[in-house]
């Protein structure tokens, strides 16, 4: 089964879209998001339209809190931004559909669990603010307790920072691996980074690829692997299956049986210019929002 697992959107439509897009290219279609919707950007109530018709499990991030109650922990301009978009989904002129986008926020959980995978947006001791850097690999006694609530496989956003942090206190930037990282027995931590604000020096949106190794989830669909005709092969070792043809040193066909847990991190240029004059033209959001997209910080 493969998914898309997206974070940090903060109400940037343009990157939104080509990470829908391209989403859909790859034919992927069961997409989670780990939270922050909102926040920072112009367009909070189409990413909250977006995220609903696109995502089947979707996490509560701190600024998606925010815009509910009174923002913690925010600098001035992350304030300013949170009280903005919350006039925005108080417009008096669409109440039906205010009413629904806050009780989509209200309704959002703050973890998810599938399997050996858990999804938060901060970490796993605080899954909705905790933040986890890079740097934290050098804070032992930081990361043990973190690993300790990890069952195998954890997955966050918050930092808009992607990469894999392992349970000996290393971290790989996607650059460093090539943009693709295969799970193995040991514990992982893997930051999907952000689709709308990313702060790695890359400017591009990101997302992650998770393939479980383990075919469709329940409620899912998939395309069963194809026949294939086997030649008759005259005599057969033995230990050999009379009805497949195969014995104990056949190699087990990779789309047949449970395989290999990858990630990937996906890289996507988008009309960010666009973005960041919409932000100049608010007065009430900060330009460095927007400055800092060209940027990637």
């Amino acid at each position: 089964m493969r998914r898309a697992l997206i974070s940090d959107i903060h109400g940037n439509l343009e990157a939104l879209e080509v990470v829908l897009a391209d989403i859909k290219a790859q034919g992927i279609t069961e997409i989670f998001c780990l939270g922050d919707i909102i926040g920072y950007g112009p367009n909070p109530r189409e990413c909250i339209d977006r995220v609903m018709e696109n995502c089947t499990a979707i996490l509560l991030g701190n600024h998606d809190q925010g815009a509910m109650f009174d923002p913690d922990g925010f600098n001035i301009g992350a304030e300013r931004a949170i009280f903005w978009t919350r006039e925005q989904l108080e417009n008096p002129n669409d109440r039906v559909n205010n009413e629904r986008r806050w009780e989509f926020l209200g309704m959002l959980p703050r973890s998810h669990r599938l399997g050996p995978f858990l999804f938060v947006h901060g970490s796993p001791r605080n899954p909705l603010s905790e933040y986890i850097f890079p740097e934290d690999i050098y804070n032992h006694r930081k990361m043990e307790r973190l690993f300790q609530l990890v069952e195998k496989y954890c997955f966050q956003g918050h930092t808009h920072v992607p990469g894999v942090f392992t349970e000996g206190y290393q971290f790989y930037a996607p650059e460093e691996i090539d943009n693709e990282y295969t799970l193995g027995d040991g514990k992982v931590m893997i930051n999907v980074g952000s689709v709308g604000q990313p702060r790695d020096g890359d400017p591009r949106a990101c997302y992650v690829i998770l393939e479980d190794g383990v075919g469709a989830a329940p409620g899912s669909t998939a395309e069963a692997p194809p026949t294939v005709e086997r030649p008759n092969p005259g005599p057969r070792p033995p230990g050999t299956d009379p009805e497949t043809g195969e014995g104990p040193d056949t190699p087990t066909p990779r789309n047949l049986a449970t395989g290999a847990v990858r990630v990937t991190f996906r890289r996507l240029a988008y009309d960010h210019e666009t973005t960041i004059q919409k932000i100049y033209a608010i007065s009430e959001l900060e330009p460095f929002l927007g400055d800092r997209l060209r940027q990637g910080r």
